[in-house]
């Protein structure tokens, strides 16, 4: 039996819930869907995974970050903290 770590549990968990959110968010913000903006975010998936080697995300990843309207990360913060009562897991605590 493989033992997976609490910190790689909630690192795969977080992933999914991400990924899950950027495939539910439809908002149209400025004539685009927010699907469109997050999806350029995937420049900073290596920025952003616990125990990253690199820790100061690439101007690649700031210039998708900056692309992002307001609107569309904070849908998907709100879809993805509903996300886990609605699947019926425990809610996530992030100290």
């Amino acid at each position: 039996m493989v033992s997976i770590s609490s910190s790689s549990k909630s690192s795969t968990i977080m992933k999914v819930v991400v990924m899950v959110a950027v495939v539910l968010v439809a908002t149209v913000v400025d004539g685009q869907s927010c699907n469109t903006h997050l999806s350029g975010l995937n420049v900073c998936g290596e920025f952003v995974v616990p125990g990253a080697d690199t820790t100061n995300p690439s101007a690649e990843c700031c210039n998708a970050l900056e692309a992002v309207p307001s609107d569309c990360i904070c849908n998907t913060f709100r879809i993805a903290s509903r996300l886990p009562t609605r699947c019926n897991i425990p809610t996530l605590s992030c100290n």
